[in-house]
């Protein structure tokens, strides 16, 4: 039988009520699958239902194969040797006893027919970058992204029928990323990938679109997906002007009609008051008039809710593509004004930034690097967070920094309150207008922080910084796409076009970057920044 999974009238409710799944059929069969949909959608908690860390409510789910499952958030305990994290240690330990002489029986069963696993742990690690650790060193030893690379390397091993991998590039590096991409491009079997990782995407063979409970197929990788979705909406949309033309005319012929009915009975009751016909035949005739004028009024008003639903549904057919457009020119910064200087900085933690950094204008800057090279400790620095251990780093225009945490926001307060914080001097009615550029409209503005979706807790950082007083005129951005879907990445690209300001962004996601219009690349690494170019990161052809 061909590995594959299985969902059947699957429903899912989390404690505090809220549905997420309801009826959900869906098969899953061998190849490539992007699972895509907003944030919020149910993307995660459906691996864990396929994965069997969540239950569901009601209905089954069906798994031929063994399952594999990367969660979003990998945690190894940092006192495991590696070959426990790889789930081989007692398989090995067996080997090198037998291979010392020991020919005790239990060796041999728990080696069984593995007598190359070490072998295969050594390639393995390897093929993902991963052949300086060994199999003998800590899981304390090893960088975040390392640990996810590490985490995925013991599930290859266990060869796995059914992979599932929950946002598995988050947190890595360029080089650990196209490790991964490698590792994914020649894995058989079935694999579901939930990501908003671009380049990830574009390897899969379908897409399977998840909003609103139900799941929508798409053949190809992500850009055949976008395209189908392009001429999806395009005749979405034609049909919600046809529905709301049918509607108007549906609006008028009712209006129409009651006017006519409304001259009818004026004539009947003229009729009446002159008494030109006998009193029987009138009667019978205003009765008949009624009954008619009834089914006549009925007929129209049926017609028009007829209408209305299908325009309600048209409608809906239509996607939220909302965008940020926001108009921000107290943030333009003049060619050739100094914005930012950095000189032989030795960083907390031991990084260090031999040389400098000169920032003239407006420049957009993408520093790109290793995981653990210091790219956030120098971001910190900048932004006066962290002091330098020796060096200098001086700001020389109002700047405003947004940190992977985005813990710039305060909880309890709502997402005005936490923009007013930033712009004291601004009036409520001024506030509410601007954050509605950033898609807070309405109530939506006095939702508070802690209640807010990841990618509207993003949004709502980014509108606090952006519409921050003094104008921020270097904006700072740490790893900005992680954890954020597809939808709200485009809303991230349309805000920063409109900002005028010299910009810096940090991130492993080189397609969101090159999006940006960047003007310099900055590589760190082995202590010093090094300007490189889009051809030598491999974003294009030489």
């Amino acid at each position: 039988m061909s590995p594959s999974l299985t969902c059947t009238s699957l429903a899912f409710t989390w404690p505090d009520g809220t549905a997420v799944f309801e009826g959900l059929d869906v098969a899953f069969g061998p190849g490539r699958t992007g699972l895509v949909g907003v944030n919020g959608s149910g993307k995660s908690t459906l691996l864990k239902l396929l994965a069997g860390e969540l239950a569901p409510a009601d209905g089954t789910v069906r798994v031929a194969g063994e399952v594999g499952y990367l969660p979003q958030n990998v945690t190894l305990d940092t006192a495991l040797r590696v070959d426990e994290a790889l789930g081989i240690a007692a398989r090995r330990a067996a080997l090198h006893a037998i291979e010392s002489g020991d020919v005790a029986e239990e060796h041999f069963g728990t080696v069984g027919d593995d007598w190359d696993v070490e072998e295969r742990a050594l390639a393995t690690l390897g093929e993902l970058g991963l052949g300086h650790i060994g199999l003998d060193r800590t899981v304390g030893e090893v960088s975040g992204g390392e640990s996810v690379l590490l985490r995925l390397a013991s599930l290859l091993l266990r060869r796995p029928d059914v992979l599932l991998l929950d946002e598995p590039t988050n947190n890595l590096d360029l080089y650990a990323r196209k490790r991964l991409y490698t590792a994914v491009a020649s894995r058989p079997g079935v694999m579901i990938v939930v990501s908003h990782d671009r380049e990830l995407l574009e390897l899969v063979d379908q897409i399977a679109d998840l909003r609103c409970g139900e799941v929508t197929w798409y053949g190809g990788n992500y850009s055949a997906y976008e395209e189908a979705l392009a001429v999806e909406q395009e005749a979405a949309e034609r049909m919600v002007r046809a529905a709301e033309a049918d509607f108007r005319k549906q609006k008028r012929e009712l209006v129409d009609a009651q006017m006519k009915l409304a001259r009818r009975k004026r004539y009947g009751q003229k009729m009446w008051d002159q008494k030109r016909e006998p009193k029987i035949v009138m009667g019978a005739r205003k009765r008949a008039a009624q009954e008619s004028a009834g089914k006549h009024r009925i007929m129209h008003e049926e017609k028009v809710a007829e209408a209305r639903e299908r325009l309600d549904g048209a409608v809906e057919a239509v996607r939220d593509d909302d965008e940020i457009r926001v108009d921000l020119p107290y943030t333009a910064v003049p060619p050739g004004r100094d914005v930012l200087t950095v000189r032989d900085l030795s960083l907390a933690y031991g990084a260090r930034v031999n040389g400098g950094l000169d920032l003239r204008g407006a420049e957009r800057v993408a520093l790109v690097g290793r995981n653990g090279a210091g790219k956030t400790t120098l971001l910190r620095t900048v932004a006066g967070e962290l002091e330098p251990v020796s060096g200098e780093a001086r700001a020389h225009v109002p700047l405003r920094f947004l940190p992977q945490r985005l813990d710039v926001l305060e909880a309890e307060l709502t997402v005005a309150e936490n923009v007013a914080r930033f712009a004291p001097g601004a009036t409520n009615n001024r506030v509410r207008a601007r954050l509605a550029r950033f898609l807070f409209r309405g109530a939506r503005a006095d939702q508070k922080a802690q209640t807010l979706s990841g990618g509207e807790r993003f949004r709502a950082a980014l509108a606090a910084l952006m519409l921050a007083e003094p104008a921020p005129q270097l904006l700072m951005l740490d790893e900005p796409t992680n954890n954020l879907d597809t939808a709200s990445v485009r809303q991230l690209t349309t805000a920063l076009e409109s900002y005028e300001g010299a910009l810096i962004v940090a991130s492993h996601d080189l397609p969101f970057l090159e999006s940006l219009g960047i003007t310099r690349w900055l590589l760190m690494e082995e202590g010093g920044l090094k300007e490189v170019t889009a051809e030598a990161l491999g974003l294009r052809e030489s």
